[in-house]
């Protein structure tokens, strides 16, 4: 079995404010899963909408016959409640619904510089492989910001392949050099072929 990884670094000026909402606005953080079916996120963006909310970042997918995402919105602060409760009506279609409050960085905050890393890993499928990569990343206290993956067949072999792509932020101090040491010596225990790419 091997695997091919590559990654990138960026450097990004992250702001004070992470959650992409205005001051006088609340972030909320929604999870929704439920059978696939035509309109459900015509629903939810309705619910949304209706109350004066702003549709902001999601990550939707249909896994297995589930419809299933995260969705950041932005609700004015006094109706922040009513968006919450239009939302969970949806749960009478069948559609599961939970609501966070999302935080935000202190206005105060200094902005500051962070590294990024964008990761792809393609190889044969076996148990393990998400696990003793991100292990790897968090021995590092690197966070894993956005991550998919998913099987397809190989050409002309049809063999089950495993592919996924992360990005990742690193904690301050730690450079790109130290995560990729730590990629190259995964790449010895586990047949990982790595190439670093920078621009």
């Amino acid at each position: 079995m091997r695997l091919a990884l590559r990654f990138r670094w960026l450097r990004c000026r992250i702001p004070a404010r992470l959650d992409g909402t205005t001051d006088m606005s609340t972030p909320l953080v929604l999870t929704l899963i439920g059978d696939d079916r035509p309109g459900l996120v015509a629903a939810v963006s309705h619910a949304v909408a209706a109350n004066g909310a702003t549709w902001l970042e999601s990550r939707l997918a249909h896994l297995s016959g589930k419809f299933a995402g995260i969705v950041l919105v932005g609700a004015p602060d006094d109706k922040a409640d009513a968006v919450i409760v239009a939302l969970r009506d949806l749960e009478r279609d069948g559609l599961k619904v939970t609501v966070e409050r999302g935080g935000a960085a202190a206005a105060t905050e200094p902005p500051v510089w962070r590294e990024k890393l964008d990761l792809e890993i393609v190889g044969h499928e076996r148990p393990g492989i998400v696990r003793d990569l991100t292990q790897t990343l968090k021995a590092l206290d690197v966070n894993i910001e956005e991550f998919s993956s998913g099987l397809e067949s190989a050409p002309f072999t049809g063999v089950e392949m495993f592919r996924a792509k992360a990005r990742v932020r690193l904690p301050n101090g730690l450079a790109p050099g130290d995560v990729r040491r730590m990629l190259e010596r995964l790449a010895g225990e586990i047949m990982v072929d790595l190439t670093l790419c920078d621009d």
